[in-house]
């Protein structure tokens, strides 16, 4: 089960160092895992957002454990060089430091992914220290954090008045002097971004938080035009694959629906 994945946290570091942006890309299967590890992305995420994307929920709280263990072990089966970071799923790291230690690890053993991430400034720095201190490589999630969408009042900017921004700062050195190798920057004004990447030794990643992030990340589905109803203003499409998959199956019905699918040739002898 376990794959020998080329990239590293010592190598994502060393990107920021030299000033080399890193391309994260958020999967969730080992069909697409290959496909985006083969196109040379250096980091894969296997987001919560799974229960958004794949299972049609509105929120991703109610992604589970064994939701992202499985997925987490079907990624890493797909995937050779990127670096492999498998989400801890709400109520999976914020119950006890104990616990979440034990999920953390957990997740590791039995996927072979190369590192997890969660979701939190201070609140989580206490978990995020005892997992490095056990072994465990954390990436950490700054921002608008989807598991707070309710106590956030929804996907809002976060860090907008200088007060949160100045808090969004402290929160990304804690989490570096706690040990995280990386965080995910998400939805918030850019200069606070930067703000957040400058005072910062380790990588930013960022979505819907400008270019000044040392990388970023996108929702494969997302950027592939799969997900044609999720289309906020930081999202660039790359294709539109939801169009073409609806052409190839629309153009399928019809030739069985018309006999002319199969064709003699596409029959087997016996």
């Amino acid at each position: 089960m376990t794959r020998t994945m080329s990239v590293t946290t010592f190598d994502l570091v060393a990107m920021k160092s030299r000033g080399e942006k890193i391309v994260a890309i958020t999967a969730y299967d080992a069909l697409f895992a290959s496909l985006v590890d083969a196109a040379g992305v250096d980091l894969i995420l296997v987001g919560d957002s799974l229960a958004s994307v794949l299972c049609g929920e509105e929120t991703t709280l109610s992604a589970t454990l064994e939701q992202m263990t499985y997925h987490g072990r079907i990624v890493v089966r797909g995937t050779s060089r990127a670096f492999v970071v498998v989400d801890m799923p709400f109520l999976s790291y914020q119950v006890s430091v104990t616990e979440a230690v034990r999920n953390a690890g957990n997740i590791l053993k039995q996927t072979g992914a190369g590192a997890v991430k969660l979701e939190g400034g201070f609140e989580v720095v206490d978990a995020v220290r005892a997992m490095v201190r056990a072994g465990i490589p954390v990436m950490g999630h700054l921002g608008f954090t989807p598991q707070a969408v309710h106590a956030l009042g929804g996907h809002r900017i976060q860090g907008k008045d200088d007060e949160a921004a100045s808090r969004l700062v402290q929160e990304a050195v804690a989490l570096e002097e706690a040990g995280a190798f990386s965080i995910v920057l998400e939805l918030m004004p850019t200069p606070v971004a930067a703000r957040v990447t400058d005072a910062v030794s380790v990588p930013t990643v960022g979505i819907g938080a400008g270019p000044d992030c040392d990388g970023q990340v996108l929702v494969l589905h997302d950027m592939l035009g799969l997900n044609e109803g999720f289309s906020p203003r930081f999202l660039k499409t790359y294709a539109e694959l939801g169009a073409a998959v609806r052409d190839a199956v629309g153009r399928y019905a019809g030739e069985v629906r018309e006999g002319s699918y199969p064709a003699v040739e596409h029959g087997y002898e016996r």
